[in-house]
């Protein structure tokens, strides 16, 4: 088996002590050469640079780890690239969150206005990262998680349209599966769905077993009659265990299909509205939770000189996937994972130049998606209605038009009225002067 090349763009992140915890325990599906962290902010690539070399020191001392601030060493000679970036950090997230909702609009990461401004801050330094991998590692895979997920995906196949080894993925759906298989008492891995729709607005329509059976009805009735948690409920915070509990909600009013979490932003959003803290948002929550646990841990670890005793640091569904995703590319195994691709007939009423999330077998030559063929007038029409605010966006950011920028959140199903999108658009043009182009 080769041993691959790998470097963890936004090694900073909370996210990457899981993810190097996952590598460390899939040695055996996906060899490991050589891992760089490379993050621009240098105190936070630090303190889990340093966690990471005691990581690998005891669990893989054959793996090379460094980390660094500078991308020329960081892309050199590179097999994957696990991205993650996030631009402006946590101080622009929480202006995507509460500037919408000081203007009477939902405020959330990656949906509404808040995921509209994610995204133009995340097009250009995406762009800038494919340049700068093709530039010293022609051949790489690029696994993009970085959010929101759709808009980047929709982004890149627009300014990378002969790019073949791009890959956005999102750990929603997978979580979403392993806690619709701890409902029914079943292996995640043995289980097999099927799912339609853009990334953070999608569906399961069935769930199969090994027996065959679709067990979608079966964690329907389940999720009625008596709620739905995540999985890893114990290590969540409380608006997650909020927002998987919005499933029942969405069942009562849409059976057809099990939902993916965060069209609950978009069915309800009035609802959601009034439930929001204008001055304490999820970026407030994660700061002193995830954020401070995290950091807190590694430097325990760095001071301590052993990771062993850390029960912290874990496997999570979000590591476990990016490297399982990693693997069967590798190794040709080609399993399958809901991805992000250009349509191209796969759900057949949907405009082929959209980039829709489905199934896929992953292999050495990337995706192979399956058909999901004609969606219902319900589906079709949401779908629609989101990727016209998709398309607008990048078409704003690619073209500096303000017209774009307003008609994508006057579209947006979390803002719908003019007036509103022209305010919250004005006031997120002041907020990120820094980082947009300039829309005229």
């Amino acid at each position: 088996m080769k041993k691959n090349n790998i470097v963890l763009v936004g090694g900073g992140s909370t996210w990457t002590p899981g993810i190097l915890k996952a590598m460390t325990t899939h040695l055996d599906a996906f060899a490991l050469n050589r891992i760089v962290l490379y993050d621009v902010d240098e105190k936070r690539q630090e303190v889990i640079g340093e966690f990471a070399k005691i990581l690998f020191k005891e669990e893989a001392p054959e793996v090379e780890l460094i980390y660094t601030t500078d991308k020329e060493v960081a892309y050199k000679d590179v097999d994957f690239v696990f991205c993650q970036m996030r631009t402006g950090g946590f101080a622009m997230r929480e202006k995507d969150e509460k500037i919408p909702l000081s203007l009477g609009v939902i405020g959330q990461e990656t949906c509404g206005p808040g995921g509209f401004a994610y995204g133009l801050r995340s097009i250009r330094d995406m762009e800038e990262m494919v340049k700068d991998v093709r530039r010293l590692s022609p051949d790489a895979w690029i696994l993009n998680y970085t959010n929101p997920a759709a808009i980047v995906a929709l982004a890149l196949d627009k300014l990378f349209p002969e790019e073949n080894r791009i890959l956005n993925i999102c750990d929603q759906p997978v979580n979403l599966l392993r806690s619709f298989a701890s409902l029914i008492d079943e292996d995640v891995n043995n289980l097999e769905s099927v799912y339609f729709g853009l990334n953070h607005f999608g569906w399961f329509t069935e769930i199969y077993d090994e027996t065959g059976k679709d067990r979608a009805p079966e964690i329907k009735e389940i999720v009625l009659n008596g709620g739905f948690r995540p999985v890893d409920a114990e290590q969540r915070d409380q608006s997650w265990l909020e927002t998987y509990a919005m499933v029942e909600d969405m069942l009562v009013d849409f059976p057809e299909y099990l939902p993916n979490t965060y069209l609950q932003y978009y069915l309800y959003p009035e609802y959601k509205l009034s439930k929001l803290d204008p001055e304490w948002t999820r970026t407030d929550e994660v700061r002193i939770g995830r954020e401070q646990k995290v950091f807190q841990e590694c430097r325990r670890i760095v001071e301590n000189g052993t990771a062993k005793d850390s029960k912290v640091v874990h496997n999570d569904a979000h590591g476990d996937m990016m490297v399982e995703v990693a693997a069967s590319i590798a190794n040709n195994l080609r399993k399958t994972f809901v991805v992000m691709v250009r349509n191209n007939g796969i759900v057949a009423n949907l405009p082929a130049d959209s980039m829709v999330e489905v199934a896929a077998s992953l292999g050495k030559n990337g995706p192979a998606p399956y058909a999901v063929g004609n969606i219902g007038t319900f589906y079709k029409g949401l779908i629609e209605n989101q990727y016209a605010f998709e398309r607008l966006t990048v078409e704003a950011y690619m073209e500096g038009s303000y017209t774009k920028a307003l008609q994508a959140l006057t579209l947006n199903r979390t803002v719908v009225d003019a007036k509103k999108a022209r305010k919250v658009l004005d006031a997120l043009i002041e907020a990120n002067k820094e980082y947009w182009p300039e829309l005229k």
